[in-house]
């Protein structure tokens, strides 16, 4: 009797855990799609009225602001756990190019969260979405859908003081630990003079990661776990500095959690230094 009672209190246990996590995984896209959907109609006038100069503060702050908020209610309510404090120590830095790894769909939502006049590169269609297109254009993030006025833009933004988000993957990851790096992190580094810092995600879950569906339940809670890595000084050349980049970021997450989805490619042999 004990052991059947036992049984169906694990039972109960597990079906009560599941209904969390369904509740919690609503919960979370409801209040994602509320905040942005909110200020994207809120940054249709002011995009129009502001002048660029109170426009562009006015809509990153408010953007790392909302996200804030966001990852805030996910850990009041014990869906994830965040560990983004190390982010703060570059709120006061001058100009730099912030480079994380891209394990999943958070991971602006979190670096953003943190710094508050970062301009980003942004995908295209993200830009031009309803949820999130107007607040992105009142913020001034970049398109990368056109990479000469793209590399201007952003080589502006840093010369102008700003921090710069971009992934160096140029997508979610997809092959273990890292996808390869594109050369644009080191095109613009080299052209503004601005140093690239790392920045080393790590979660235990591939929930939102690429190929995991949006309404997928993950089992909860996730941990998120951002460090700061190292920061590159301004390369003289963009090709050998995207080699070096890749290889950081294989030699540094190779003990990170494995969290790509089972169908991922299998991983590609690290990338090795050249013999000189």
């Amino acid at each position: 009797m004990r052991t059947g009672a036992a049984s169906l209190l694990g039972l109960l246990k597990s079906v009560l855990h599941r209904l969390y996590e369904y509740f919690a995984l609503w919960f979370g896209l409801a209040l994602l799609g509320a905040i942005s959907l909110t200020w994207s109609t809120l940054s249709v006038p002011l995009y129009h009225v502001l002048p660029r100069r109170w426009a562009t503060p006015l809509g990153r702050w408010a953007i790392a602001s909302g996200f804030r908020i966001y990852l805030g209610a996910l850990s009041a309510i014990g869906a994830c756990r965040f560990d983004l404090s190390a982010l703060d120590a570059l709120r006061d830095e001058g100009p730099l190019i912030i480079a994380p790894n891209h394990p999943c769909l958070l991971d602006a939502l979190m670096v953003l969260s943190r710094l508050p006049r970062m301009a980003c590169i942004m995908k295209a269609d993200i830009v031009d979405n309803v949820f999130l297109g107007a607040g992105a254009r009142l913020a001034g993030y970049i398109r990368n859908d056109a990479q000469l006025s793209m590399i201007r833009q952003a080589v502006a933004e840093l010369q102008n003081g700003s921090h710069l988000l971009l992934f160096p993957e140029g997508t979610r990851t997809r092959r273990w630990p890292v996808n390869p790096c594109t050369g644009t992190t080191g095109l613009i580094a080299a052209r503004a003079r601005v140093p690239v810092q790392t920045v080393l995600i790590e979660t235990d879950s591939a929930y939102l990661s690429k190929g995991w569906p949006l309404f997928r339940r993950p089992a909860m809670p996730i941990t998120y776990r951002v460090r700061l890595g190292r920061r590159f000084e301004p390369p003289e050349k963009a090709g050998p500095f995207t080699e070096e980049l890749e290889r950081y970021f294989v030699d540094a997450l190779r003990e990170a959690p494995h969290f790509l989805l089972p169908d991922a490619p299998p991983a590609s042999e690290p990338v090795r230094p050249r013999l000189t």
